[in-house]
């Protein structure tokens, strides 16, 4: 028979978030960046967009902003990225504890309630991480409506903004709580989110061949793959909440650019002015950094980096005793 998981290490959960999210990050920003471009964009007066495509956008910033343009706002989001990941996984994993039966498991609707209750807890962190991330991302596109172009080097001469400033700034005008502009439309994004994902992503990743380390784990090309699958599922179908989200959060704006302030609001007006095809802007570019993003997170997440560095072993997911 088997018994119930009977320890749950929290620090190396989180460490192990923290690590999985920087490498995962360090790979996907670029593309993480097109898709706020192209998300964030509206018609011009003219009634064309600056970006007319993923490929287009690539070339486009590449040409104006240069490689250092493609990893605008990297750094602020490597450094959030660790507590953002580390509380999101780790907090699945204690809730998805906490509502195991005596013999070890756990029931699909309990499954799915775990990840709503990962989706109301990690949006605290997650919220600021983002808002600082949009506005870094989105400043070579409010700032290419002016801007002027180096003769020497071909780029856009961009404003040099910093994750300090911009943060300093929402501070300065909206107080604190400022940073947490869009909290309500990340819990729309992110409670349905991890109540998909973190599901399918136990289920797929269950089915596939073991370690022989005796930690229970999935192979890590399985954790990948299963992370692939279930990221590119969960991302795609949130996408109308991943747009509006990035509207609202949007502190500075470009010439022509709507401010949205609720996310009722957001919806009804794009629906009305620009129709249901703009609410998937962005959402083949969301699912290649979405689903690469979680299947590096999650197969790094479960190697157990942090074990090996403190010197522990990992937890025994199931415990298994013969029968007398």
């Amino acid at each position: 028979m088997a018994e119930r998981q009977t320890q749950f290490s929290i620090l190396p959960k989180i460490l192990n978030g923290g690590i999985a999210g920087i490498v995962g990050v360090a790979c996907t920003f670029p593309l993480d960046l097109v898709k706020t471009r192209l998300q964030k964009q509206s018609p011009g007066p003219d009634g064309k967009m600056m970006y007319n495509s993923i490929p287009d956008a690539f070339k486009k910033i590449h040409a104006a902003e240069g490689l250092r343009g493609m990893y605008r706002g990297a750094g602020v989001l490597i450094l959030l990225v660790t507590p953002e990941k580390a509380v999101k996984l780790a907090a699945n994993d204690f809730f998805r504890f906490r509502f195991k039966s005596k013999d070890g498991k756990i029931t699909p609707f309990n499954q799915g309630l775990a990840g709503a209750l990962t989706g109301v807890v990690h949006v605290f962190v997650t919220t600021p991480m983002e808002l600082i991330k949009i506005q870094l991302q989105d400043a070579g596109r409010v700032a290419m409506k002016s801007a002027k172009i180096d003769p020497k080097t071909g780029h856009a001469i961009l404003p040099k903004i910093s994750a300090t400033k911009v943060t300093l700034d929402i501070i300065k005008s909206r107080g604190v709580q400022g940073l947490f502009k869009g909290l309500v439309a990340c819990w729309a994004r992110d409670i349905p989110f991890c109540t998909i994902y973190f599901p399918m992503f136990a289920t797929l990743d269950a089915i596939g061949p073991r370690k022989t380390d005796g930690s229970g784990d999935a192979k890590f090309f399985w954790s990948f793959a299963a992370g692939l699958t279930a990221g590119a599922v969960s991302a795609f179908i949130m996408t109308p909440f991943d747009v509006v989200k990035t509207r609202i959060q949007t502190v500075k704006s470009a010439a022509g650019d709507k401010v949205y302030t609720s996310v009722p609001g957001a919806i009804t007006d794009i629906m009305k002015n620009e129709g249901v095809k703009a609410f998937f802007k962005g959402g083949l570019c969301r699912v290649i950094v979405i689903a690469p993003l979680y299947a590096i997170v999650q197969a790094v997440y479960f190697i157990g980096l942090a074990e090996k560095i403190l010197g522990i072993e990992k937890d025994v997911k199931v415990i298994k005793k013969d029968e007398k």
